[in-house]
């Protein structure tokens, strides 16, 4: 099984690849470079290969790069991979959220009655949905919590913004600037796609002084050290269906 691994930026990668590197003093073959000059880099486990990638941020820049390494390589998974802000109390600082459910959650359209998703103004989706057993399976493996992650263009700095993100999806776990824009472009390779997301900060008044980044990437270390078997296990059985 091959799975591309879709992050925003390079310090993502970079933790993403040390979870998937057994033996640190024998890391794996270097990054390459792919048309457009996106990086890429690839780490083999039993049963799996991945290929990680730095897409860029945002839904925008992470679909166009997802949708290159897509046409230049065959896939069985896509998975966007990053930090992001949690819902509290339900997704603390350092915790990780694997998504149930990929929400582009501010595309559509503000009128006096609220906001209309995309889905609502009749011009497409507004959801992708992961396979249910894998994200079931990859967050009890890494003891993430399943939940709504929220794609959002513009990073919830205000209470008032965080509340009305919560009351249009009072399940939401965490909000990132990609999985949703991952899912477009694998959704259109008719590929699944999977989310999980270490939590840095919480959603709500800025406050950089409170972010905890290392933290989160810590977490996504971590949480890519159990999940390479249990998506080669899934890959396995997906298989041989």
């Amino acid at each position: 099984m091959r799975a591309l691994v879709v992050t925003a930026v390079a310090a993502e990668a970079d933790s993403v690849l040390t979870g998937l590197t057994p033996h640190p003093d024998s890391p794996g073959p270097e990054p390459r470079t792919l048309p457009a000059g996106y990086l890429i880099t690839r780490r083999d486990l039993p049963g799996i290969a991945f290929d990680v990638l730095v897409a860029g941020v945002g839904p925008a820049a992470a679909a166009a790069g997802t949708a290159t390494a897509l046409a230049l390589a065959q896939y069985e998974l896509v998975v966007s991979a990053g930090i992001g802000g949690g819902f509290e109390p339900a997704a603390p600082v350092g915790s990780l959220v694997v998504a149930d459910a990929l929400v582009a959650a501010d595309l559509g359209a503000e009128t006096p009655d609220g906001f209309l998703d995309v889905a609502a103004l009749g011009f497409g989706h507004s959801v992708h949905l992961p396979p249910a057993e894998l994200a079931a399976r990859a967050a009890e493996a890494t003891g993430a919590l399943l939940a709504p992650v929220l794609t959002v263009s513009t990073v919830t700095g205000t209470a008032a913004r965080a509340a009305a993100l919560a009351a249009r999806h009072p399940l939401a776990g965490a909000e990132a600037m990609e999985g949703f824009g991952v899912a477009e472009a694998a959704a259109a390779h008719g590929l699944p796609v999977l989310e999980i997301r270490a939590v840095s900060n919480a959603v709500g008044p800025r406050d950089r002084a409170a972010w905890r980044i290392g933290d989160a990437l810590a977490a996504l270390t971590e949480g890519f050290r159990v999940l390479g078997p249990v998506l080669a296990n899934w890959g396995e059985r997906h298989e041989h269906r």
